[in-house]
């Protein structure tokens, strides 16, 4: 992530994930694009998204396209 200071940043979670340890953080850039990370592992790779990509897969996910079943 080559220009992508990633430190003091709000990571948060979904309130559905309760106090599970294994859930996917997220986090708002200062312009705008989206961090996401696995909570287990913060100091690991953190994945990058625009905000037209993270609205793509937010409306994707509420469609049921990733459904396993």
């Amino acid at each position: 992530m080559i220009g992508t200071d990633l430190d003091g940043l709000t990571w948060g979670k979904s309130s559905y994930s309760g106090d599970a340890a294994q859930c996917v953080e997220t986090a708002v850039l200062p312009d705008r694009r989206i961090a996401v990370r696995d909570s287990k592992h913060p100091g690991d790779a953190v994945l990058i998204y625009t905000p037209a990509e993270w609205r793509a897969f937010i409306a994707g996910a509420k469609a049921g396209e990733f459904d396993l079943v």
